[in-house]
């Protein structure tokens, strides 16, 4: 009775496997990731007898925008699909009467039957079809639990510090490799495999990942209070640190990275502010606005102080404002010099090149070069006094012994006439004198007129 038993149940279960099945999903929502496809079965159909965890060649499988899936056979993967449509599964070691030759199909059929035989009319395989939600999984909120370090680097005023911050936001990955992700993490699921199951191991491994990805984002020179506005940058730094454990093993990749909120621990953020606003004062011209926004404050108070004296009141102004004023004045200065265009902050205003003085340039007489001259105690001289006797340079022109200095032939207190020997120039011709009358060069520079006995004075 058993064998018969058998055969019967051999013959039963392979002819009710012959007909082609329909596997579909529905729609998949985003807490579930991967799901079993089932066959579609009606009180209308007659391919309700079948195993359900058998796969008829020539089944078709319908796949929907969003998802993909794979086909298993013996608990490995023989197939897999990820284009939205009708696929065609034409690869079954399960036989069909009703695809492909019949002849071959008939004789197949057989086999199969004496196959189930020998497992005592039991199917002696096991076929599968799984579907991946291939969709962004959105709304995976995160937060630190501990502050976590972050390096401050602000070019501007020199800062490199770290400090500590507070990160909270959501974030939202996909399956990007759904064989890895079956291979590694869902296996043979008998109905479904949910977000749930895998949230807690993701964050945790996405709050170990986030100190490092900080640090690249802080390398670029990005501020912890711009951080919401780089969460692109922020993302591809999360992939390149999570690349070895999301991506090249579970098949998974983060598509974005939100940040909604950043905070500093206050007394590194009133560090912070305190060296920013030290740091502009380095430009003269923002030290000298405080300086002199900080004396009109101290004027006002001063003003509005009842107690004090009025004499100590305006006393105190006023040598408040005679350094507060001169210093702000300075600043000013130095801030003109150096909002030439072609200077840098911090550097000194270049120095103009002096041209050289051609001859024909020598300076005028309202402005004579600097010349030595001989007192009258003998001895040659460069410098205003006398270097023997300390007699101060006399004026352009010829001392009399009245003490007199006379640029005439005549003195014009005593009407003494210029003493020989000692003959003075000036040019007759345009009236130029020399800064030495007593040397003058062979021709005048203004005029050109040579210079001889005639120039004499």
């Amino acid at each position: 009775m058993g064998l018969i038993k058998a055969i019967v149940g051999a013959a039963g279960g392979v002819m009710a496997d012959q007909w082609r099945e329909f596997f579909y999903c529905e729609s998949m929502s985003s807490d579930v990731l991967v799901t079993k496809g089932v066959k579609r079965e009606s009180r209308r159909g007659s391919n309700n007898k079948g195993d359900s965890n058998i796969i008829s060649n020539g089944s078709i499988i319908a796949i929907n925008e969003g998802q993909c899936m794979i086909i298993l056979e013996q608990g490995k993967i023989v197939d897999f699909c990820a284009e939205p449509g009708e696929y065609v599964y034409d690869m079954s070691t399960e036989p069909s009467l009703f695809y492909g030759d019949l002849m071959s199909n008939i004789v197949d059929t057989f086999k199969q039957i004496g196959k189930r035989f020998t497992f005592g009319g039991e199917a002696g395989k096991d076929q599968r079809v799984y579907y991946f939600n291939k969709k962004e999984i959105v709304g995976n909120k995160y937060g630190t639990p501990a502050p976590v370090p972050f390096r401050v680097i602000d070019q501007n005023i020199g800062l490199d510090i770290d400090i500590s911050i507070r990160c909270h936001g959501e974030y939202s990955y996909a399956i990007a490799d759904p064989l890895k992700f079956y291979t590694n993490v869902t296996g043979n699921v008998e109905d479904e495999f949910r977000r749930n199951q895998i949230d807690s191991q993701l964050k945790s491994e996405l709050m170990t990942a986030l100190q490092p990805a900080l640090a690249k984002i802080s390398a670029m020179g990005i501020r912890y209070s711009a951080l919401p506005g780089h969460t692109m940058e922020l993302a591809d730094a999360l992939n390149q640190v999570l690349g070895m454990k999301w991506m090249d093993i579970r098949g998974i990749k983060i598509i974005s990275f939100g940040v909604s909120s950043v905070k500093a621990n206050e007394e590194d953020e009133a560090m912070i502010k305190q060296l920013q606003r030290t740091a502009i004062m380095r430009n003269p011209g923002m030290a000298g606005a405080h300086l002199v926004s900080a004396q009109g404050d101290a004027m006002v108070g001063a003003a509005n102080n009842a107690n004090a004296g009025a004499f100590a009141a305006f006393a105190g102004l006023n040598m408040a404002q005679q350094a507060g004023g001169m210093q702000a004045a300075q600043l000013f200065n130095m801030a003109g010099a150096q909002s030439q265009p072609t200077q840098q902050f911090g550097q000194q205003a270049p120095q103009q090149p002096q041209a050289a003085q051609q001859p024909s340039q020598a300076a005028p007489a309202s402005q004579p070069a600097h010349s030595g001259w001989n007192c009258s105690c003998g001895a040659s001289n460069t410098g205003s006094f006398c270097s023997e006797c300390g007699t101060a340079k006399p004026a352009d022109g010829w001392a009399c012994g009245c003490g007199s200095v006379n640029k005439g032939r005549f003195c014009q207190e005593c009407g003494k006439a210029k003493p020989e020997g000692i003959p003075t120039y000036a040019c007759d011709k345009c009236g130029w004198e020399p800064a030495d009358k007593r040397n003058p060069p062979k021709f005048c520079p203004e005029c050109g007129d040579p210079f001889d006995d005639n120039d004499k004075i």
